[in-house]
């Protein structure tokens, strides 16, 4: 049987906008209010998916979230007709009202956790949508999170989808931004590692003082329950609370994993060596590459900036793995010097790939942030909704989609128009056909 992990990116709403909510996220915050490209955003993400299906990987796409979000701001007590609400909502509440029109599901890391079938009791992939109580803009997500991932991956013989966590901070889940699997083959049961910022329940413990850490360890117990994950196959690692406070809100901000190789800011982790120990003894006796790279030659704030970890690492069909990075790395000195070196190490990363995704970039997500990671056997991939997969035919339709309906340019004052409102209603109702997911969306259920 055939092993493959696809990635699903996640396609940039129509509200793409630049709002600076992620307080303890820098790039997010430097860039608030600048004018965003919805079109180009979207364009630059569907040519990261293409150019990775033409180097030969699996490569799939997940449908964006309805924004602005006209329930939400009624549950908040905005009323009258959806003109009014979004006016009322602008005029009363900038903060609030920015929060409902934000595009941050095009980070599909976080819309999700998901363990293979290698790893799970009942020989299911299972899925939880991640609840990100942590920032208000994205708590609005879960539940059309799910609504989308079960129209994607629909077969219940394959596929078992778990409501999310309870929203609360207690069980802060961001997904598999803080989750990366450890493996010989994508077929073969893997370590899972979980990575956390605090102990909800026992405050005496290390964490973060100046930025939020967005997952709890109570959360990443939860999940590989749910799972059906077996002690032996699962490892939690903290990460060091310090780099959280330079600016570091998500593990795959710091560090990345695929297949045996974890690659890694010295700082990332907080008691490394203890959770290394248990990493390696839990994967046996097969190779494991730690690629640690030291402070001295990339700074946190470099990592940060250009999104050294949070790049992808892929396996390519020849067995070679290769680093799919930012543009960003490339500019920046200090990282281009370690990334010229690193693929003449001897590791498994024999190359690098540089992709423009600036509009992402500037709100704050890389490469590995627009992608959500599915480890499948060739039964599972035949179970997905293959219109969600990319082919030639599909990028070709899902360009002319955007093109119609995206606009070329938008400020904060256009998202109070009634008809961006229209337009996104639009352009999603016709996505949800193309894909074939459903009526996943609250106005397509009346």
């Amino acid at each position: 049987m055939k092993q493959f992990e696809v990635n699903f990116d996640g396609l940039v709403g129509p509200t793409h906008n630049y709002a600076g909510l992620s307080f303890g996220n820098v790039a997010s915050l430097n860039n608030a209010n600048a004018k965003s490209s919805p079109k180009q955003a979207a364009k630059q993400g569907l040519a990261k998916a293409k150019a990775l299906a033409d180097m030969g990987m699996m490569q799939g796409v997940l449908a964006p979230q309805e924004r602005p979000d006209i329930a939400a701001l009624r549950r908040l007590g905005f009323t009258g007709s959806d003109a009014r609400v979004l006016e009322s909502a602008a005029k009363q509440s900038r903060a609030i009202f920015l929060a409902c029109c934000s595009a941050s599901s095009m980070w599909t890391a976080n819309a999700a956790t998901v363990s293979p079938s290698a790893d799970t009791a009942d020989g299911r992939v299972h899925f939880t949508p991640a609840n990100l109580t942590n920032k208000f803009h994205r708590s609005l997500e879960p539940q059309v999170t799910g609504n989308i991932l079960r129209g994607t991956f629909a077969n219940e013989k394959h596929f078992a989808h778990h409501q999310h966590l309870p929203d609360n901070e207690h069980f802060g889940d961001e997904g598999a931004a803080n989750h990366t699997r450890l493996c010989s083959n994508y077929g073969q049961a893997g370590v899972e590692l979980f990575v956390y910022g605090r102990h909800a329940f026992d405050t005496s413990k290390p964490a973060p003082k100046k930025y939020p850490a967005r997952q709890t360890l109570e959360a990443c117990q939860a999940v590989a329950r749910l799972h059906g994950l077996d002690d032996e196959g699962v490892v939690y690692m903290q990460q060091n609370p310090d780099v959280i406070d330079q600016g570091v809100f998500h593990n795959d901000v710091i560090a990345v994993g695929n297949q045996n190789v974890l690659f890694f800011h010295e700082q990332a982790f907080y008691q490394k060596d203890a959770g290394f120990k248990e990493l390696q003894a839990k994967f046996g006796s097969e190779p494991l590459h730690f690629i640690e790279v030291p402070t001295a030659e990339v700074s946190v704030q470099d990592a940060v900036k250009t999104y050294l970890f949070n790049t992808q690492i892929i396996t390519l069909p020849s067995g070679d793995m290769t680093i799919i990075a930012p543009t960003e790395c490339q500019e920046n000195e200090a990282v281009k010097r370690y990334l010229d070196k690193l693929v003449t190490l001897g590791t498994p990363i024999k190359s690098v790939n540089y992709f423009d995704v600036k509009q992402s970039m500037r709100n704050g997500g890389g490469p590995a942030c627009l992608r959500l990671r599915v480890a499948m056997n060739d039964q599972e991939l035949a179970a997905v909704n293959q219109n969600t997969l990319i082919n030639d035919a599909q990028f070709a339709r899902l360009n002319a989609w955007v093109d119609k309906h995206y606009r070329d340019e938008l400020s904060e004052d256009d998202l109070r128009d009634p008809q961006l409102l229209i337009e996104s209603r639009t352009a999603l109702d016709e996505l949800t056909q193309i894909l074939k997911i459903g009526s996943v969306y609250p106005f397509q259920q009346g």
